[in-house]
């Protein structure tokens, strides 16, 4: 995990893209990329995976709120930017998605505290993800491990306890995981 975070800016506008560009530190915003429509933003986050989508709609090619809703079961942060007279109604479509919706015009303070909102948010996901993936492993440790041991309950005739300290003496004696000692197991009685 990174604590620089890689912005993309969607916008037709150059001169939008060098304004949030100057608000955002490089030292905490970086790269900052540009796509001037939602055709050039979906090659470049084939190419480049972006922490936080910055979209100054409407876009030229697409509606700007469906392009966001596209991106949402994403882990970007996404920052919608709207016309302030549309800004009640798209807010209310899509914050269920998780994308945060500013007016236009507005201040480049306003528009700086949304964008370190964002990057926390991320930076919190990712922690959370890297979590879950930790927690998903731990359980499929316990899963082969369990497996392992009803293998020898059946095949070797032993107690829970003795399944338990012959996996356990096995990953020792040659120096693998309990998960790996398990797999062997497994192997041997599948066959």
């Amino acid at each position: 995990m990174s604590s620089r975070r890689k912005v993309l800016i969607v916008s037709e506008s150059d001169t939008f893209f060098d304004n949030i560009s100057s608000i955002l530190p490089k030292e905490q915003f970086n790269p900052i990329l540009h796509a001037k429509n939602g055709g050039e933003a979906r090659r470049q986050l084939l190419e480049n995976d972006s922490d936080i989508l910055l979209i100054d709609s409407p876009l030229s090619d697409e509606h700007g709120v469906l392009f966001a809703e596209n991106f949402s079961e994403t882990n970007m942060g996404i920052l919608l930017l709207v016309n302030a007279d549309m800004y009640d109604e798209v807010c209310s479509k899509v914050e269920d998605h998780g994308i945060v919706t500013l007016p236009k015009p507005n201040s480049p303070q306003m528009f700086y505290m949304a964008v370190k909102m964002l990057a926390a948010m991320t930076l919190r996901l990712e922690k959370m993800e890297t979590k879950n993936r930790s927690l998903q492993e731990k359980m499929n440790d316990i899963r082969t491990i369990n497996k392992a041991k009803w293998m020898l309950i059946e095949n070797q005739k032993m107690s829970e306890s003795e399944a338990h300290h012959y996996i356990e003496k096995k990953a020792m004696d040659e120096r693998l995981s309990r998960r790996e000692a398990a797999e062997r197991i497994i192997e041997k009685y599948e066959l």
